[in-house]
């Protein structure tokens, strides 16, 4: 019996690069197909933090904007700030709304708040945008902690980053490793203590609403190339 090989949106989301570049150079599918469930590899790669096949992706003409049937795009589905960082930096629409209304801060800010402090550190901290609804204004941080998020997320961490990078490009070195642990340090010590009464309020919601997972499956279903 063959064995029925990974889908473009499994090997996306497991980081299968030579599998995604197979089923795209010798099978012609786009980085931009949804799957049964409107979701593309360029989600299932921004799910799962594989920049090395977003970048593929991309090259290839994956938007980074791509949304699936409610809305979302792949900046909806990250789940650290490097991955956060690398979509913003190709194009990634940060002051956006789904069909549903969410923006993506406000989609991340209960499971993942880091991501959604990098995000909003982003926008100007005077905007209206992520204050209007007043819905949802008890579920975020005060503003107090979001400027310490922002603090530490531009003034840290984006200083840091560009200093990494501007030294790895003068010395000819791989800046990745140097650049996760900045990340790590800088969000450990400088935006988690800000989220803690937050966290201890989601904490408390999630264990009376039961907890969500921001996750879409990747789906097995899809036509068997045999490649």
């Amino acid at each position: 019996m063959t064995r029925q090989q990974k889908n473009i949106w499994v090997a996306a989301g497991d980081g299968d690069l030579d599998r995604v570049k197979g089923l795209i150079e010798q099978q012609a599918l786009s980085p931009n197909a949804p799957d049964p469930y409107t979701y593309t590899p360029m989600h299932a790669a921004a799910s799962y933090g594989h920049i090395e096949v977003l970048e593929y992706l991309v090259s290839q003409g994956g938007n980074v904007n791509i949304t699936d049937e409610e809305g979302d795009t792949p900046l909806y589905t990250v789940e650290n700030v490097e991955t956060a960082q690398w979509l913003v930096s190709h194009g990634a629409t940060v002051d956006m709304r789904n069909c549903e209304g969410v923006s993506p801060i406000e989609h991340l800010e209960e499971d993942f708040p880091v991501v959604a402090a990098y995000l909003r550190s982003i926008l100007d901290p005077d905007q209206g945008s992520y204050r209007d609804d007043q819905q949802n204004m008890h579920e975020r941080p005060s503003q107090h902690t979001q400027n310490v998020a922002s603090e530490f997320l531009t003034s840290e961490l984006m200083s840091t980053v560009q200093e990494i990078v501007e030294r790895s490009e003068r010395e000819g070195t791989d800046p990745g490793e140097e650049l996760r642990a900045a990340v790590s340090r800088t969000v450990i010590e400088g935006v988690v203590t800000g989220f803690d009464l937050g966290e201890a309020a989601n904490a408390a919601r999630r264990e009376d609403d039961g907890h969500h997972d921001t996750k879409r499956p990747r789906t097995d279903e899809g036509p068997d190339t045999g490649l």
